[in-house]
């Protein structure tokens, strides 16, 4: 609520190809908690958001989420 002019996506039910991104972390998430496993019992979560967050990505033109959040906040 407190970023202004940012824009927000709904996909569609039914519609995985609308989710591409979506799909795409979730695969990553599966990396460090597979199916099934409880995130409860998960003792390294920050350690998996910290990867995730600093990992380039192509969709983001090979910048890291964290890269383009600061980039986004400062300006």
């Amino acid at each position: 609520t407190k970023i202004k002019n940012c824009q927000i996506y709904f996909a569609h039910p039914y519609s995985p190809g609308e989710r591409g991104t979506n799909e795409k972390l979730q695969g990553l998430l599966r990396q460090f908690f597979p199916e099934g496993k409880s995130m409860k019992e998960a003792t390294y979560v920050q350690q998996a958001t910290n990867a995730i967050n600093h990992k380039h990505r192509r969709i983001l033109q090979y910048h890291t989420a964290e890269e383009l959040f600061k980039q986004y906040i400062s300006s």
